[in-house]
């Protein structure tokens, strides 16, 4: 009798209603339980989470009580209802990964990021997925098979409006109960986490979404006067570089190597007796290298393009998705490419084996004044040398010489690694390195391909050093954002002599420490520092170290080597490091014991206010600096703002043929430094592709055809026969 009841029940508006309600209430609850980590604590706040999913999705889903047609009132129904498993779904995905949640920011961006992503998507999907999926497919069948039927009476806008008003009140009621527990909830939005588990996931969507279209007006009605407060932060903050150190590398290249997905533990471990990094490691121990081991990754949802971002302008990234791809077509920059060659004639280029649109650096590149990028559009594309994210770490080396040997010195360029990136997939053939022995592939493999990585690294500076590269460069080499996500940090512990069971917030923030290392020719008195610091101090860093004092840009890091250097270290959800505490929201851990200070002195209090309120304050410039582009209203004195036009990537290899040929004499290039002749044969790598391939000849195809594409363009506008005869010289300089 109850069942038949039941089965009358659904077969109405409200009843299909209902079930679609409850259906996504379990699926939600049982995502915060097993994928989402809210920190839910207590009765009161487990209670609070029951609740919120049911207030927005019972508003969504009664829009479509108000049509009174049958079949488009079923069918808006469960498109809403399709709708909202899809983004439960993805931001299930995405926290896998980012350990965050999805923002209006990184929706709108996410072309910027989906070449390359399809195959580490599916590493992170797993079996509990399904139940996100089984429901629509059985709600589906049971409308076609009419096991449900279709109520062809429409309700009265009274009690559609009943509804409505009642799932209004519940999302009031609910908004309550997290104020109560957390006070200034919406205005204190420091942490996303903090949203979803007392309002939940549409709720947070749409505030994000409001907040998102406030900051796009905000940015319309910006004018010059909103950067007083920046300009006087800036200049407070700046530290005087040391002595010793200013001038160090001064007219030297600089060598910038981004360790992709590296994290600081790998340094000095070993997986079984057997060192993970023996390269670098020497290089972390060495005296000829400046290594910090309390250098800090401070990069949002963006990852590698926040890291990119800091080392590039010393300005923090988004609270919210993606600085590149959300902003960084339009923004003004003043970043290290333009600023070293304003002041000492650098020419710049960015090698990285993947798409030139990946996190949008081909529209952002120019707008920082990078004169060259070289993509993967300029490397042999063959199936076998590529991996998941592009060309393999240690083909892209290799296969960057010929265009690094043309260019002219001195020079500043950026190799963009991809191989030690999740999944964390490296054929056989590459590696006989075992991985580690856990329940989880990705922690496994990571040391796999860390130990490719530390390969490439070597056969490198081998190279640098052959070439002589080397004692006429500074070089760096930084990690740029965990490799590990907190969410699989619990099945690394064993690795790293640590309880899963003892494990804590405090465990998850020393593991974003991030290799950085600087080698400076003509210095021996290096070794490992202690001072803390973080991905915003990399710039301020390395200008003083090549004579260019940045008193006046707009700078939110300090010098390392500076003894005025601010030690706390910022993340980008308000936590933040100092040398002696981790403040993770309220609460203070003590560095070294991780014991929590439950009752801190007046003193320690003291300390943590004064670091919590310069961390607010730097991020709450950063951000209104970056949303309003507020560096437009901004030129320092003697610099000269960057033309974007000016670069077009197409032709890089070209214009460097050009211009060495147009120098003459006068020509700084490696190439030209050595008689006219290639130093490739200096470089010796093991990888296996090289002889597979055609060599480089192989590896310059894509470079003859771009070559060859521009001598077409000049026949057909009737260049002489001169500038053909040397753009076909230029051909044969490729091969």
């Amino acid at each position: 009798m109850k069942i038949k009841k039941l089965r009358e029940f659904l077969n109405t508006r409200i009843g299909f209603l209902s079930l679609l309600v409850a259906l996504f209430w379990l699926k939600t609850i049982l995502v915060y339980l097993i994928d989402f980590h809210l920190g839910v604590k207590g009765g009161y706040q487990y209670f609070v989470m029951l609740v919120n999913p049911f207030a927005t999705t019972l508003l969504l889903f009664s829009i479509g009580l108000y049509i009174k047609r049958t079949l488009p009132s079923y069918l808006m129904m469960f498109l809403i209802y399709v709708a909202n498993t899809a983004l439960l779904f993805f931001s299930v995905i995405y926290y896998r990964e980012f350990t965050d949640f999805m923002t209006m920011n990184v929706i709108f961006g996410y072309s910027a990021v989906s070449q390359g992503l399809s195959g580490s998507s599916f590493a992170l999907l797993k079996p509990q997925d399904l139940v996100m999926v089984v429901d629509v497919v059985l709600v589906l069948l049971a409308l076609v098979t009419r096991v449900i039927k279709l109520d062809p009476q429409p309700l009265k806008k009274k009690t559609a409006s009943a509804i409505t008003s009642f799932a209004i009140f519940s999302l009031m009621f609910n908004l309550t109960l997290g104020e109560i527990d957390r006070p200034q909830l919406l205005t204190r939005t420091f942490d996303r986490n903090y949203l979803v588990k007392y309002l939940g996931i549409d709720a947070f969507t749409v505030y994000d979404g409001l907040k998102t279209a406030k900051n796009n007006q905000a940015r319309n009605r910006a004018d010059g006067a909103d950067l007083n407060k920046i300009l006087q932060y800036t200049s407070d903050h700046y530290a005087e570089p040391n002595p010793q150190m200013f001038g160090a590398g001064k007219g030297k290249n600089l060598i910038v190597i981004h360790l992709e997905s590296f994290q600081q533990f790998l340094l000095n471990y070993k997986l079984d007796d057997q060192e993970v990094t023996p390269f670098l490691n020497s290089l972390y121990n060495s005296k000829e290298m400046y290594s910090f081991e309390n250098f800090f990754n401070q990069v949002g949802q963006g990852k590698t393009s926040d890291a990119e971002n800091m080392l590039e302008t010393s300005i923090f990234g988004l609270p919210q998705g993606s600085l590149f791809s959300a902003l960084g077509t339009d923004n003004t920059f003043e970043a290290a490419p333009a600023i070293l060659n304003q002041n000492g004639g650098y020419s710049s280029a960015v090698f990285h084996g993947n798409n030139g649109s990946f996190w949008n650096r081909n529209s952002v590149y120019p707008n920082m004044g990078y004169q060259n990028f070289f993509d993967l559009s300029y490397f042999n594309q063959n199936s076998s040398n590529l991996s998941e994210y592009g060309l393999k770490d240690k083909l892209l080396f290799h296969d960057s010489i010929k265009y690094l040997e043309r260019m002219q010195q001195p020079f500043y360029t950026k190799f963009i690694t991809v191989s030690n990136h999740f999944p964390y997939n490296l054929d056989k053939k590459n590696t006989d390195f075992t991985p580690a022995d856990t329940s989880d592939n990705s922690i496994n493999n990571y040391f796999v391909t860390a130990h490719y990585l530390d390969q490439a690294v070597r056969e490198f500076f081998d190279y640098l050093k052959k070439s002589g590269l080397y004692d006429n460069s500074v070089i760096v080499l930084y990690g740029d954002h965990y490799g590990i996500s907190d969410t699989r940090n619990l099945k690394l512990a064993k690795l790293l002599g640590k309880s899963s069971s003892t494990w804590s917030d405090y465990d998850n923030a020393q593991l974003q420490r991030v290799p950085f290392m600087v080698h400076v020719p003509g210095k021996h008195d290096g070794g490992i520092q202690q001072q803390y610091g973080g991905e915003i101090d990399v710039l301020p860093t390395l200008l003083h170290l090549m004579g260019i004092d940045t008193r006046k840009y707009v700078q939110f890091g300090t010098d390392l080597f500076s003894p005025q250097h601010d030690q706390t270290v910022a993340f980008r959800n308000d936590n933040f490091v100092t040398p002696n505490y981790t403040v993770i929201g309220n609460t203070i851990y003590e560095n070294g014991t991780g014991n929590v200070v439950t009752h801190p002195s007046k003193k320690v209090k003291q300390e943590i206010d004064e670091s919590s309120q310069r961390v607010t304050q730097s991020l709450g410039l950063s951000d209104a600096l970056n949303n309003k582009n507020l560096l437009r209203f901004y030129v320092p004195d003697g610099f000269v703002p960057v033309d974007p036009k000016k670069y077009d990537y197409q032709n890089d290899f070209y214009n460097l043929l050009q211009q060495e040929k147009k120098l003459k004499n006068n020509s700084t290039s490696l190439w030209s430094k050595n008689h006219d002749k290639s130093t490739i044969t200096d470089y010796h790598s093991d990888a296996p592709e090289l002889t597979e391939s055609d060599d480089d000849a192989a590896n310059v195809s894509s470079v003859k055809a771009k070559i060859k594409e521009k001598l077409d363009k000049k026949a057909k506008e009737g260049s002489d026969s001169s500038s053909q005869s040397t753009a076909v010289s230029e051909v044969k300089a490729a091969e």
